[in-house]
């Protein structure tokens, strides 16, 4: 069975500065990742780099930066620097996100999300092993010439700063059956969202196999890197309360991300077998329902995602998530004020450690 690391995800949408200022407790208390996401808030980097400068050890992860918004070049750049300035530990989470952000927000074009993400894999790579930059793929072309629109003055460059590591950890977050097979052949890690371990065969299985078959054994093994909301206790109430947090999630996703039949977290829980559960849950939340679509969300999914309970049942959870192949854990602890969420997190650790 993998060994799996405890790490931590930042939330966008609380108050930054103090989160961090908070930060050296979770690492004394054994987080070995914090990975802040990105969507259409504060970038990440930015804060990331804070980040470098108030922690020792925690790997520092984007989770995740969206393709479109920035060129394969200038990512390979941003995680040389953020890797720079934390001593090689930057990890760089890339992904798709969807049409609704990257062409809504960013007023970039949505396409070819497969083909991008290879080849900012392979951009990415020559650039940390200070290649000049000779590149001819479908969608980049460096130096970008004539042919392609540019002004023919283009130059082959390698980057000027001799990075820390040319082979900084890349991770793709997927869930589609195309793009799991390509993190499970080109990637360091895979990062699927809504992860239920005891279904990762019904929803990923071969889409694995066959990216697998084609990994260069030089890339190691492929790690997962999973988020479940934290709750260890024993009191009903905040159980209750930890539970209803994950409908709530979960329905935004499965029912709100994306329109009817262009949702990718939809389609994930079909694959799970929770078919006309996924299209109720649509079906509510579209007609704004957004409660009921909740209380529509399966208890076995609710469930199967999370780390809530006592904690022997957390202890089988971690369990089932280390069988799955899951190799690091973003754990959401949601105990109502700092000290619990840092207990919670030292009683996770040694359940890791168990």
């Amino acid at each position: 069975m993998t060994s799996i690391k405890l790490g931590m995800p930042i939330n966008y949408a609380g108050d930054f500065r103090e989160t961090i200022d908070n930060l050296a407790d979770y690492e004394a208390a054994g987080v070995e990742r914090i990975a802040v996401p990105e969507a259409y808030s504060f970038d990440a980097v930015s804060q990331l780099g804070y980040i470098a400068a108030k922690t020792e050890k925690m790997e520092l992860q984007t989770g995740i930066l969206p393709m479109y918004s920035r060129t394969p070049t200038n990512l390979a750049m941003t995680a040389a620097g953020l890797d720079y300035i934390s001593g090689g530990r930057a990890v760089l989470g890339i992904g798709a996100s969807g049409p609704q952000v990257i062409e809504g927000f960013h007023g970039v074009k949505y396409d070819f999300p497969l083909g991008r993400a290879r080849e900012h894999a392979e951009i990415c790579r020559m650039v940390w092993r200070r290649e000049k930059l000779d590149y001819q793929g479908k969608h980049y072309t460096l130096p970008l010439d004539k042919e392609h629109g540019g002004s023919g003055l283009g130059k082959s460059l390698k980057i000027i700063n001799h990075p820390v590591r040319e082979n900084i950890p890349l991770l793709l977050a997927a869930i589609g059956p195309k793009n799991v097979e390509l993190a499970a052949e080109l990637f360091d890690e895979l990062q699927p969202i809504l992860f239920h371990p005891e279904h990762i065969d019904a929803a990923f299985g071969e889409s694995l196999a066959a990216g697998k078959a084609k990994r260069d054994p030089k890339l190691g093994e492929l790690g997962i890197v999973v988020q479940s909301t934290a709750r260890v206790t024993e009191d009903a109430e905040q159980l209750d309360n930890a539970r209803e947090l994950v409908r709530h999630h979960a329905a935004l996703y499965i029912g709100g991300m994306g329109a009817r039949g262009k949702n990718f977290y939809n389609q994930l829980a079909i694959r799970y077998g929770y078919e006309k559960e996924a299209k109720l849950i649509q079906d509510l939340y579209l007609d704004g329902k957004k409660v009921e679509a909740a209380a529509a969300v399966p208890d076995d999914l609710v469930d199967g995602m999370s780390l809530i309970g006592p904690k022997s049942h957390v202890a089988e959870r971690v369990a089932a998530f280390k069988e799955a192949g899951v190799t690091c854990l973003l754990a959401s602890p949601v105990a109502p004020t700092h000290a619990e969420r840092v207990a919670e997190i030292e009683l996770l650790r040694d359940v890791f450690n168990g």
